[in-house]
């Protein structure tokens, strides 16, 4: 079977430092039609669990600690049994939201996942969050890069746990140096390109 990419967007609350914004997340799904694997899981469950349709889910891997990637996590491992993978550096923001409960793996740099015949590796991408993290699919052709870049440029670095420097870094070392036709998906809005992002780091 083919693999694929379908998208989820799922609508809700990002709470930081005191202020709250409605935002709409990306979730994405890359497998078949046996299998996935589910990148981020935010604000609700089940919009993500009708998207799966019953696959087998492989992993949950969250892109980073905010609230508005992670608050469906533990429903979502409920739903489908997938352990969820996050990076510990992100632990104080996992703790925010989900204090007492526990994600299943570790997440970083060099982690690999297998579904559908693809493989996609983990880049640890610090600079959004200290423990954020993307995954190159170079099978697929893509990158998953949650908060870190966008259409337009590097995520926010305004809030708590946030490095400009520190995510400018992990753009030009991780994200830039992949091939320039490298498809973006990104944790809100639309798709970019690699190529298209050269410019918009600075």
């Amino acid at each position: 079977m083919t693999p694929r990419i379908e998208k989820v967007v799922v609508s809700g609350v990002f709470s930081l430092d005191g202020q709250d914004f409605d935002v709409d997340n990306n979730v994405w799904l890359v497998g078949d039609d046996d299998e996935v694997l589910v990148i981020d899981a935010p604000h609700d469950a089940a919009p993500i669990v009708a998207a799966i349709g019953g696959r087998r889910v492989t992993a949950i891997v969250l892109t980073h600690g905010h609230n508005d990637h992670i608050t469906a996590a533990p429903a979502l491992r409920g739903a489908t049994g997938a352990p969820i993978w996050f990076n510990p550096a992100d632990r104080m923001l996992w703790d925010m939201t989900h204090d007492g409960v526990d994600p299943d793996e570790e997440l970083g740099e060099g982690t690999t996942f297998r579904v559908a015949g693809v493989t996609l590796m983990a880049l640890s991408t610090p600079g959004h969050s200290p423990g954020s993290t993307c995954l190159h699919a170079p099978d697929l052709g893509a990158v998953f890069t949650g908060d870190t870049l966008f259409h337009g440029g590097p995520g926010a670095t305004g809030r708590s746990f946030s490095d400009k420097p520190t995510i400018l870094d992990s753009i030009r070392s991780k994200l830039l140096t992949l091939p320039g036709d490298t498809v973006v998906h990104t944790g809100h809005g639309d798709d970019t390109r690699i190529s298209a992002e050269t410019g918009n780091v600075q």
